[in-house]
């Protein structure tokens, strides 16, 4: 039995790793893209009379994927998606806290060690099938974050220009690019907010993950009792 259960924790970290790997880089490279493009554009639009050819196509590319990975990089850092209601809401690991506050002579889970063990039971019993819609769904929900709130700041940037170059004295029939920019990015931002599929899909992605550990209600209540039997350091 030991063997078996070993052999498919091997089988689904297999499986499991890799397609970890592609959705961390699509949360790195897709958002940092976004920026990188919108920013070209927006220099295009205010900065610069014409687009800087005069540096060459491999200068250019390479300065391109360089503030493509910082930017995607900085965003991936900042825990700014796992701060809205969406996130926090219905977490499988608020499910473990329940339970284990419901059965007897267990400790209480707090925040954190509830996300590790989660995270534990995702990683060692999860099918991995079952990997692919949660980090497929949980990448979607970050880059959509991420791009909804590069739109908006510059949307807000380009509302902000055209009126000082009005202001300056420039005629809005000159600065058709820069408001054609700025139009597009608000209309990106307002289908983002209006059709906002990822917020729901995430939450739909809980649900899933819930029912899951509702449906293999011994298999928790047997990680939990072991939890209590080995706590995990500090």
């Amino acid at each position: 039995m030991a063997k078996e259960q070993a052999s498919k924790t091997t089988l689904i970290n297999q499986v499991f790793t890799p397609t970890f790997g592609r959705y961390e880089l699509l949360r790195i490279f897709v958002p940092g893209f976004y920026f990188t493009l919108s920013l070209l554009f927006f220099c295009w639009s205010f900065l610069l009379p014409m687009p800087p050819f005069t540096l060459g196509t491999l200068p250019l590319f390479l300065l391109f994927l360089g503030v493509m990975l910082v930017s995607g990089l900085t965003m991936y850092a900042k825990e700014t998606p796992k701060r809205r209601k969406a996130f926090l809401q219905n977490q499988p690991s608020q499910y473990l806290s329940a339970k284990s506050r419901g059965m007897k002579d267990l400790p209480l889970l707090d925040d954190h060690e509830a996300r590790r063990l989660y995270f534990f039971i995702l990683n060692h019993y999860v099918p991995p099938a079952f990997h692919e819609k949660i980090f497929f769904f949980g990448t979607v929900y970050h880059i959509m974050v991420q791009i909804r709130r590069t739109s908006f700041w510059f949307a807000v940037a380009g509302t902000v220009g055209i009126f000082l170059q009005t202001a300056a004295g420039r005629m809005l029939s000159e600065q058709q690019g820069a408001i054609i920019f700025t139009v597009l990015v608000w209309v990106i931002y307002v289908l983002n907010i209006r059709y906002n599929k990822a917020d729901r899909k995430m939450q739909e992605n809980y649900q899933d993950q819930i029912f899951w550990m509702q449906m293999n209600n011994s298999l928790i209540e047997r990680v939990l009792k072991k939890r209590q039997q080995n706590p995990p350091p500090r």
